[in-house]
């Protein structure tokens, strides 16, 4: 494999190193593209971890903390709250609509996989500037794809934010 194949992927040197360290020799093409997958932000939150490692995760009211579907606080009275956060930053990005309304699939998936009923989702959008020509189609893209897979079987979008790059 060369740099520039390796780059391609998603992966900087010292992630070519550990694929080769694990596997005791180098990658085919074919694995490489499964660690590149496999280790990519949106499944692998790589750059996000160090972020995400520093919200609570435990505590009386915690039910399920990371690393199940989605997490479950007990609110009291019998009750529980499920949510789940999903990024779909790469598919958006490839395809507005579809990117956007599969991520909102995996969530609302994760929650029912914890044996709870969806009634809402909220959304927290980022893009890159507002006066970049691709941002119009990006953002009319996403919000479509975020309601129309909502509504479409009884879940409706009723909040978010926006932001740009600026």
């Amino acid at each position: 494999m060369n740099a520039d194949i390796i780059a391609s992927h998603g992966l900087d040197p010292a992630e070519y190193q550990k694929i080769v360290q694990i596997l005791g020799r180098e990658p085919n093409y074919a694995e490489l593209g499964v660690f590149s997958v496999m280790w990519s932000e949106h499944c692998s939150y790589k750059s996000s971890k160090v972020h995400l490692k520093l919200l609570p995760t435990e505590g009386p009211a915690v039910i399920q903390g990371p690393g199940e579907n989605a997490g479950i606080v007990d609110i009291g009275s019998g009750l529980a709250a499920v949510f789940k956060m999903e990024s779909h930053n790469h598919p958006s990005f490839i395809e507005p609509y579809q990117g956007a309304a599969t991520g909102v699939g995996g969530i609302l998936r994760d929650v029912f996989t914890m044996g709870a009923r969806p009634v809402a989702s909220l959304n927290s959008l980022r893009f890159g500037r507002f006066d970049h020509p691709r941002t119009p189609y990006l953002l009319g893209g996403v919000v479509a794809g975020i309601g129309g897979y909502g509504n479409c079987i009884g879940v409706p979008t009723v909040g978010g934010e926006l932001r740009s790059e600026e």
